[in-house]
Protein backbone atom coordinates (compact mmCIF):
# COMPACT_ATOMS: atom_id res chain seq x y z
CA UNK A 1 0.00 0.00 0.00
CA UNK A 2 1.58 3.62 -0.59
CA UNK A 3 -0.13 6.52 0.59
CA UNK A 4 0.63 10.64 0.27
CA UNK A 5 1.14 12.06 3.47
CA UNK A 6 0.08 15.79 4.27
CA UNK A 7 2.86 17.60 5.60
CA UNK A 8 4.05 21.34 6.37
CA UNK A 9 6.56 22.92 4.08
CA UNK A 10 9.42 24.14 6.68
CA UNK A 11 12.17 25.88 4.54
CA UNK A 12 12.57 25.76 0.82
CA UNK A 13 16.18 25.76 -0.81
CA UNK A 14 15.78 25.37 -4.90
CA UNK A 15 13.52 22.77 -5.74
CA UNK A 16 14.23 21.10 -2.22
CA UNK A 17 11.79 21.52 1.09
CA UNK A 18 12.37 20.11 4.35
CA UNK A 19 8.85 19.30 5.76
CA UNK A 20 6.80 18.54 9.13
CA UNK A 21 4.41 16.73 10.28
CA UNK A 22 4.01 15.47 14.18
CA UNK A 23 7.86 16.73 14.89
CA UNK A 24 9.12 14.26 12.10
CA UNK A 25 11.32 16.59 9.10
CA UNK A 26 11.99 14.90 5.48
CA UNK A 27 12.98 16.47 2.38
CA UNK A 28 11.17 16.49 -0.25
CA UNK A 29 11.39 17.19 -4.17
CA UNK A 30 9.47 20.19 -5.49
CA UNK A 31 10.18 19.10 -8.63
CA UNK A 32 6.31 18.39 -9.90
CA UNK A 33 4.64 20.88 -8.50
CA UNK A 34 4.95 25.01 -8.85
CA UNK A 35 3.96 27.96 -6.56
CA UNK A 36 5.25 26.45 -3.40
CA UNK A 37 5.62 28.59 -0.33
CA UNK A 38 7.16 28.24 3.11
CA UNK A 39 4.26 26.91 5.27
CA UNK A 40 2.29 25.27 2.74
CA UNK A 41 0.96 21.76 3.05
CA UNK A 42 1.65 19.00 0.22
CA UNK A 43 1.10 15.60 -0.26
CA UNK A 44 4.73 13.62 0.28
CA UNK A 45 4.99 10.43 -1.62
CA UNK A 46 8.37 8.80 -2.63
CA UNK A 47 10.26 11.79 -1.23
CA UNK A 48 8.59 14.40 -3.69
CA UNK A 49 5.32 16.98 -3.43
CA UNK A 50 2.91 15.66 -5.34
CA UNK A 51 0.53 18.10 -5.10
CA UNK A 52 -0.55 21.12 -2.62
CA UNK A 53 -3.58 21.44 -0.35
CA UNK A 54 -4.99 23.80 2.02
CA UNK A 55 -4.71 24.06 5.88
CA UNK A 56 -8.23 21.99 6.14
CA UNK A 57 -7.81 19.51 4.15
CA UNK A 58 -4.79 18.25 5.48
CA UNK A 59 -5.48 18.53 8.72
CA UNK A 60 -9.17 16.41 8.14
CA UNK A 61 -6.67 14.10 6.11
CA UNK A 62 -4.45 13.70 9.01
CA UNK A 63 -7.10 12.99 11.51
CA UNK A 64 -8.53 10.16 9.55
CA UNK A 65 -5.07 8.55 8.88
CA UNK A 66 -4.14 8.74 12.99
CA UNK A 67 -7.81 7.31 13.80
CA UNK A 68 -6.60 3.82 11.34
CA UNK A 69 -3.37 3.81 13.16
CA UNK A 70 -4.88 3.96 16.48
CA UNK A 71 -7.23 1.33 16.08
CA UNK A 72 -4.95 -1.19 14.31
CA UNK A 73 -7.16 -1.19 10.73
CA UNK A 74 -3.77 -1.04 8.10
CA UNK A 75 -2.69 -4.64 7.17
CA UNK A 76 0.89 -5.86 8.45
Amino acid sequence: MCLAVPMRVMTIEGEVAICEIDGVRREASLMMVDGIEVNDYVLIHAGFAIEKIDEDEAEETLRMMREVLDQGLLPE
